[in-house]
């Protein structure tokens, strides 16, 4: 965490980057599920790349793309790449509801999809689905909506993150479990959906998608 936080260019970054890591069970579940791949990973809405950088302090060697339509953090990212002196990684601004990069291999998705329309939400879970390689998996961390109080926390969470601009966007609809499911199901892949609260209060669930080899 110290090594990353030292990459980051700007200072807000220096310290949100340890605390995010420290606190957000996410990485670690990500990297355990990437562990063993020679696949490459598209990480979907990367912000400044904290997971890419993650992996390659635990070892991960694939190539890694990060893909985010705020221009300012994939600009902060590329440059913390630079500075890491890290191969392999490389990130580019685009509007994942309409287009991804031309990729195959594993894909990432983490805390976006509370963004988007359910339309919305639906085209880019079969976008990313289209990328993802025999063998490989579609990881996401996503808020699901239910009626708990963990649901409500989540959201007040989520719209605190636009008032203090980190978010540009505030939430505008959460997917439930059932979304999952029948889209990623429909495109071929195996679902398996389950808590991923950790020691926060939000209502995270981690959602693994698998095309077999």
């Amino acid at each position: 965490m110290r090594r990353i936080s030292r990459l980051c260019v700007r200072l807000w970054d220096r310290f949100y980057a340890p605390a995010k890591l420290g606190s957000d069970p996410v990485y670690g579940a990500a990297t355990r599920e990437l562990e063993g791949t020679s696949l490459p990973v598209l990480d979907v809405g990367c912000g400044i790349g904290l997971l890419a950088f993650y992996l390659r302090e635990a070892g991960f060697k694939p190539d890694i793309t990060g893909f985010d339509y705020d221009a300012p953090k994939i600009d902060s990212a590329s440059r913390m790449a630079t500075r890491s002196g890290h191969s392999g990684l490389s990130f580019q601004t685009g509007d994942a509801r309409t287009s991804m990069p031309d990729f195959s291999g594993n894909v990432v998705i983490l805390d976006i999809l509370q963004f988007f329309t359910r339309a919305e939400q639906e085209a880019l879970l079969r976008l990313a689905a289209a990328r993802v390689a025999p063998g490989g998996a579609l990881i996401i961390r996503s808020g699901l909506r239910d009626d708990s109080r963990r649901f409500r926390i989540t959201v007040a969470g989520d719209w605190f993150a636009k008032l203090t601009f980190w978010m540009k966007a505030a939430p505008v609809c959460y997917p439930d479990a059932a979304l999952f499911q029948s889209v990623l199901g429909s495109e071929g892949l195996t679902v398996r959906v389950e808590p991923l609260w950790g020691g926060t209060p939000f209502n995270n669930h981690l959602v693994v998608a698998r095309r077999q080899p």
